[in-house]
């Protein structure tokens, strides 16, 4: 049986169709993909992700324990309330999940995590903790929502306490304000501006409901996919997984080399890459007709193979194809992509595609 948020009954109240995510019950749609799309980078709408998980870590080590557990270092949160974006990696530099750290207090930090990692999360940390007398908790009392777009914080601060409203209206991008267990990040992953809010189930869905009555669009998974597209963000699973090290993916920005002699998991396997990776991750945009899509082979012009597309779709703020592919490393553009049996140039750009609402490529 597939798990629910506690939004399910407003999803099924409003017609949205379900489909299985990462064996939840998820809108996909409300009426449409691209009026859901839009709304984002207009206006302002809303995604329940009350499917992620949040855990918090606690303890007088746990600050030692995420250098040691993340590519990004933690040493750069250095006041409550900060951010941070990083993979956590094997020994093999293979990403086990991308996930933002919230520095909560000196000896207590938050995780959100993916749902469709949490378990194999959850028994990662549980496992490389013990040696750092950590206390790892999902936080099952709580869910996710993402509020997206120009008028998000806007909307969201009108229903919040006047102290936490100024509060968080104050925010700069990566970092969180919280009174009591009503958590708010300027985080989000659309490339518009907005907060992600972590809060009881209960406040959850009142907060849904009156942002609902605002004029804040309810959007599925399938908007927030063609906007994480456009935006240059990486889905797990299919843009990165345990196969692929932060280098090949895009996310090279994302590790921390300094100090030198921080020894954070998958560190040396990273090493032994950095000069050459075997495989690097481009953004393309289709020249002509046709979507991308994830899984189609690329080859550089009128030459082999040499990898594929990874995500890809129609881009609605493009009004065009995009995708990201990984290729071989030593491999140089143009590229084509196989379509169909017909082999389509592409144009060769660097993400994101579009940001704050401006198309970038």
């Amino acid at each position: 049986m597939l798990k629910q948020t506690a939004l399910h009954a407003e999803h099924i109240a409003l017609g949205a169709k379900l489909v299985d995510f990462a064996g939840w019950d998820m809108p996909i749609q409300y009426s449409s993909q691209l009026d859901e799309h839009h709304a984002v980078r207009q206006t302002a709408g809303m995604f329940d992700v009350a499917h992620m998980s949040a855990v918090d870590l606690s303890g007088a080590r746990v600050h030692e324990f995420l250098q040691h557990l993340l590519a990004n270092d933690v040493a750069k949160l250095k006041l409550p309330g900060k951010a941070l974006y990083s993979c956590m990696l094997d020994a093999s530099g293979g990403v086990i999940d991308d996930l933002i750290v919230y520095c909560i207090e000196e000896q207590q930090f938050r995780l959100v995590v993916n749902a469709g990692t949490t378990d194999k999360d959850l028994a990662w940390l549980q496992g490389k903790s013990a040696a750092f007398g950590v206390t790892v908790k999902q936080r099952r009392d709580l869910g996710i929502l993402a509020v997206q777009g120009p008028q998000a914080r806007e909307k969201v601060c009108s229903l919040l306490p006047a102290e936490l409203a100024e509060r968080a209206l104050a925010l700069t991008p990566f970092s969180a304000a919280w009174a009591g267990d009503c958590f708010v990040g300027r985080t989000g992953y659309t490339g518009e501006d907005g907060f992600e809010l972590i809060l009881p189930h209960t406040d959850l869905v009142a907060i849904w409901k009156a942002l609902l009555s605002a004029g804040v669009k309810p959007c599925g998974l399938g908007a927030r996919d063609t906007l994480r597209l456009e935006a240059g963000m990486n889905l797990y699973g299919q843009d990165m997984d345990e196969g692929v090290s932060p280098l090949e993916c895009g996310l090279a920005w994302t590790v921390a080399w300094t100090p030198e002699d921080r020894d954070f998991i998958g560190r040396k396997a990273l090493e032994a890459q950095r000069a050459a990776p075997p495989r690097k991750t481009l953004g393309l945009v289709l020249e002509g007709r046709g979507v991308l899509r994830a899984h189609m082979p690329v080859r550089m012009a009128g030459g082999a193979a040499v990898g594929e597309t990874t995500s890809g779709g129609f881009a609605p703020s493009l009004k065009g194809s995009i995708a990201f592919a990984r290729v071989s490393g030593e491999s140089v553009g143009p590229y084509e992509v196989e379509i169909r049996g017909q082999w389509l140039a592409t144009r060769v750009v660097k993400p994101p595609f579009v940001r704050n609402g401006k198309v970038l490529v």
